[in-house]
């Protein structure tokens, strides 16, 4: 089992910026996916990007710009750093590893961007 766990949510005013980081713990393999998804309040959860082992990144079309996505092998991290933030940005913030069908979900973690 992998767990996964996220730090560096909080509240930020439009206009600022966050860093989330994920430590993933236990068996990791090699050929994994980890990223980044939020769900909003009232809305369903959706992916913001994921990156593999070798540097492959995917993105919702929308963020790219505003957000960066990095992932450090050796120590099993994951962050991800959002300038640039504006209200609609204000979701749970949750780390995921995937390889093949199997998925880890972290708990969470709580973006609020507000002024």
């Amino acid at each position: 089992q992998v767990r996964l766990v996220e730090s560096g949510g909080g509240l930020v005013q439009p206009g600022g910026s966050l860093r989330l980081s994920c430590v993933a713990s236990g068996v990791i393999n090699a050929i994994s996916v980890m990223g980044w998804y939020r769900q909003p309040p009232g809305k369903q959860r959706e992916l913001v990007a994921t990156i593999t082992a070798a540097g492959i990144t995917s993105w919702t079309d929308s963020l790219k710009g505003r957000f960066t996505i990095s992932r450090d092998n050796a120590k099993n991290t994951v962050d991800l750093q959002m300038n640039s933030l504006k209200p609609e940005d204000t979701a749970v913030y949750y780390c995921n590893y995937r390889l093949g069908s199997y998925n880890s979900w972290g708990q969470g973690t709580q973006v609020t961007v507000s002024s």
